[in-house]
């Protein structure tokens, strides 16, 4: 009887999770894995769009081999300077929301505040926005102009390293502002250290320098992992990702295509990641 009992509750209880999650798997269904699905149908296709039908045409990896070899315009010559732009602003966004979450996570009066207002910019600030505060020019240092750092910077670099600086200095602001979200992952994953392994470190003697590279920054390694891996799919969906105006230009066939090339390139970005952090992981427990 009472094996019954817990068989029909367990069955409850399964189809109590079914009916909740159905929703989200239906929208799932509907809304994101036949629309990408069919990208990747259209992606070997020649699409021909007219006024009263859509006709396609099976041409296999035509679309792929055009892009990756025969017209580099297409991806290579936007994409690397984006690449070279996205190696520098990934550690600045990424280091940038730690020690300021590490500010935030101090007590002092208007903490909330504070808090509030590296944060609103996510909220209002969308990516139309940004865009358009780009490019107005905002966004960019006033020392810059000032004291011509742009003319050190393409003084001391070659154009291949320098073009990507500058450009992330004039909308560094921006930026900045932009990495609200990090913030609040850093600002949630500092909470959860315990204060006592703080209070043993001072009691041991330990300074702040030394509890933030023994206490701090190890407990962080797992949200340090989850900002990059947030980071580098925000910049690529970014406002300024070059890639996109492409796909938005593209004929359709050629957009599905660019579209998984540029998906498989994310996805060789985040398997970086992932095998960095395994080891970091690995090296810690060892």
């Amino acid at each position: 009887m009472n094996r019954k009992a817990r068989l029909r509750s367990s069955l409850i209880e399964y189809l109590e999770g079914t009916l909740f999650i159905a929703p989200w798997f239906i929208g799932f269904i509907f809304f994101m894995a036949f629309p990408i699905g069919y990208s990747l149908f259209m992606s070997f296709q020649d699409v021909t769009i007219t006024a009263t039908k859509t006709t396609t045409r099976y041409i296999g990896w035509t679309h792929y081999k055009y892009i990756l070899f025969e017209n580099g315009s297409l991806l290579y010559n936007q994409l690397l300077p984006f690449l070279r732009q996205a190696l520098f602003m990934i550690p600045i966004i990424v280091i940038f929301a730690l020690l300021i979450a590490i500010i935030l996570n101090q007590k002092f009066p208007g903490r909330t505040f504070f808090r509030a207002i590296f944060f609103l910019p996510v909220i209002l600030a969308t990516g139309e926005v940004v865009k358009e505060f780009l490019t107005q020019g905002e966004g960019d240092l006033g020392f810059m102009s000032k004291f011509n750092i742009s003319g050190l910077i393409q003084a001391n670099l070659s154009a291949t390293w320098s073009d990507p600086l500058i450009s992330i200095l004039n909308s560094f602001v921006l930026i900045l502002w932009y990495s609200g979200v990090q913030i609040m992952i850093f600002l949630g994953g500092r909470q959860t250290i315990s204060n006592s392994a703080y209070e043993a470190a001072r009691i041991d003697g330990a300074g702040p320098w030394e509890t933030f590279w023994k206490i701090t920054l190890p407990a962080m390694t797992p949200f340090i992992f989850l900002n990059l891996i947030y980071t580098v799919v925000d910049l690529f969906t970014f406002p300024t990702n070059p890639i996109l105006s492409k796909v938005r230009e593209s004929e359709y066939g050629q957009y599905s295509a660019l579209f998984w090339i540029y998906f498989m390139i994310i996805a060789f970005f985040l398997a970086i990641l992932f095998i960095i952090f395994a080891r970091v992981t690995k090296s810690h427990r060892a």
